[in-house]
Formats: C-alpha cells, sequence, structure tokens
C-alpha cells in the first residue's frame, strides 16, 4: 500500500480583525490517496494528468515522495508548499558554484524543494543539518544526487565549521534564536536567508520570540529584510554586498 498526504494552505489573513497583533496561522487542510501497489514515476506521472487530481499533487515527484516518508516517519513540521515553492525559486537563483544550507531536515520535504530548484545542475552544493540521526539516515537513505548530503548533528553548532552559503534556510528554533548570529554571519555577499512559521504569535511566549526575531533581522545594517504575510509567514533577507 502507497499512501501519499499532500498538502494544501488556506491563507486566512495575517491579523485579527480589530487588533494589531497576527492571527494564529492555519496549518493546510490535507487531501491524502491511498493506493494497493507502490507507485512508479510514471504513475504519478498520469496523475499529474488527471484533472481531478492535479490539485492534490500538484507538487514534484520528489517532494511528494518526502511527503509519504513524513508521513511514514510520523514528522508533522515540515513547510508549507507556498515556502517550498519559495525555497526551489531562490536555490535555483544560485550563482554557479554556489552553495545552499538547510538547518532542520525533518523528513527531507525542504530539502526536496531545494533539489527540484537546482534541477539538473550540478555547479552546486547543498548540505541540510538534522539533529535526529535517524531522521537523517532515512533522508540520506532515499537516494540523494551526489551534490547534496546531509550530516547529523546540530546546525547551531556546526555552522561555523562549513564555510559560507548563497542560501540558508533556516528551520530550526535555535537558527532563529541564539543561533542567528552565526546564520548571518555564514551568508555570502548577496546570500540570501529564508525563515519561516513567523506568523503564530497569539501565546505570549512566541509573540516574544518572533518579535525579537523581527527586531534583530530588520535592525542588522547588513541586511535587506523583506517579511511575507503568507503560508505561515516568512522573512527574506539578503545580505549586502557592502556592509
Amino acid at each position: 500500500m502507497t499512501q501519499f498526504d499532500f498538502p494544501r494552505s488556506r491563507d486566512e489573513g495575517a491579523h485579527e480583525e480589530g487588533s494589531g497583533h497576527p492571527r494564529k496561522a492555519v496549518r493546510p487542510s490535507r487531501v491524502t490517496l491511498t493506493f494497493d501497489h507502490p507507485l512508479t514515476p510514471a504513475d504519478m506521472e498520469r496523475l499529474q494528468r488527471s484533472t481531478d487530481a492535479r490539485a492534490a499533487v500538484g507538487v514534484p515527484l520528489g517532494v511528494a515522495l518526502a511527503l509519504d516518508r513524513e508521513h511514514r516517519l510520523g514528522f508533522t513540521k515540515s513547510s508549507d508548499p507556498e515556502v517550498g515553492a519559495l525555497l526551489a525559486a531562490l536555490a535555483a537563483s544560485v550563482p554557479a558554484g554556489g552553495r545552499i544550507l538547510e538547518t532542520g531536515t525533518g523528513a527531507g520535504v525542504g530539502l526536496a524543494w531545494i533539489v527540484h530548484g537546482l534541477g539538473s545542475r550540478t555547479d552546486a552544493e547543498v548540505l541540510s543539518v538534522e539533529l535526529d540521526a535517524a531522521r537523517a539516515a532515512s533522508v540520506r537513505a532515499s537516494g540523494l544526487p551526489p551534490w547534496a548530503s546531509v550530516l547529523a548533528g546540530d546546525a547551531v553548532e556546526l555552522i561555523g565549521a562549513q564555510g559560507t552559503f548563497d542560501l540558508v534556510f533556516a528551520d530550526t528554533p535555535a537558527a532563529k534564536d541564539v543561533g542567528l548570529a552565526d546564520v548571518v554571519a555564514a551568508l555570502r555577499p548577496g546570500g540570501m536567508l529564508l525563515i519561516d512559521d513567523i506568523a503564530d504569535a497569539t501565546h505570549p511566549a512566541t509573540y516574544t520570540r518572533i518579535t525579537t526575531l523581527r527586531e534583530r533581522l530588520l535592525g542588522d545594517p547588513r541586511l535587506v529584510v523583506a517579511e511575507l504575510a503568507c503560508a505561515t509567514g516568512m522573512f527574506l533577507a539578503t545580505r549586502r554586498r557592502t556592509d
């Protein structure tokens, strides 16, 4: 039996009505398709050509397989498809010889979007760091391109020894907090930083954490920052070429 869960997000708006505070983000609804046999790439292509199934399977094959792995691992914190699509677009823009870092591999959904964005390119390097060794091994065993790797460990502890990057997807709490300075320091001039999950600020502690993150990013003269009010909310920052 093969089962795929395809997330479909709905943007409910960025703020509570009559309030200046962000509204709690609505998590994606899910469409589940269950089959009594393994699906081949040809099977997926046939499903994508089906009008009724198009909305459910409107993700790249590699991402669909990662979503299947997410289901098997019982992992529930993968990024929304809007975040993944933006991540793929940003990955496609890295220059020849570029390097991409993801903190928090999870089930490999974000990594699959990055791989999709790079397509047939072989001139870039992707490093994803996952704290959970079993999850890291599962994603590593899924069959990654030779230029992509998954490292087991604490990204905040390891980032200083990994060099610099053209794109960083900071997808762990520590990378958005105690490790933020190291993340920004790892950005090359012109490098981009993507951070998601910033819209849920209904809990006081969460509100404080997100507000502090916003102030740190906007207050850093090395960065040009955009706040994107879609999916679970994102910060997209670019490091200036002249600090």
